[in-house]
Formats: structure tokens, sequence, C-alpha cells
């Protein structure tokens, strides 16, 4: 999260707006947001409806409908135009998904 915060203005710059969503409750957003000194919300997916509707839920030590780390790039009308995936250990392509939001 350090790192889309760290690079949010080139997002801004290509007109993407930024978002982290997980599981965790809004207050938990709240402290992250706090500790981490994030510039951009945090979304709580309490019930996993984005999980879900994302197609990224999976079982993960005991848990059900954990996220698998991953990134979309979504347009304003709601369409996925891009989505990508990551191991646990990974962390996103930062140039990748730059270079996806400046081509649209």
């Amino acid at each position: 999260m350090e790192l889309l915060r760290d690079r949010r203005a080139e997002f801004d710059e290509a007109g993407v707006r930024t978002f982290g969503i997980s599981r965790d409750s809004p207050w938990t957003h709240i402290a992250w947001a706090q500790a981490l000194d994030l510039n951009f919300p945090l979304l709580a997916d309490w019930n996993a409806d984005a999980v879900s509707g994302f197609g990224v839920a999976h079982d993960f030590n005991g848990m059900r409908d954990v996220a698998e780390r991953s990134a979309f790039l979504v347009d304003t009308d709601g369409t996925v135009r891009g989505a990508w995936r990551y191991e646990t250990s990974d962390l996103p392509d930062f140039d990748e998904l730059l270079r996806a939001a400046r081509a649209l």
C-alpha cells in the first residue's frame, strides 16, 4: 500500500482513481490509513461482494472468501479493462498498471 501511496500522483496524472479494497472492517481501514499515511480511500468488502464479483475469492489458512492479491483497471462505465493477479509474496507491477491505464 505504501508503493501505491508513493506513486499515486502518477496514477492521478493518468486519470486513475485509486482505491484499496479488503475484507477488513472500516475500523481496521482507518487504523491502516493512519498508520501508513495513505492518500487514497480503503473500501471494506465486509460481505465479500467485491471478492466474489471479481472472482478472486479463495480459502487461506482456514478462512473462506479471502481475496487473492490482485489489481483491476475499471473504466468510468464500470467495465473491467484489465486484471492482474499476484502471489501473496509479490508486489503489483505499478509500471505495468500505469502503462495499461495510459493506453485507455
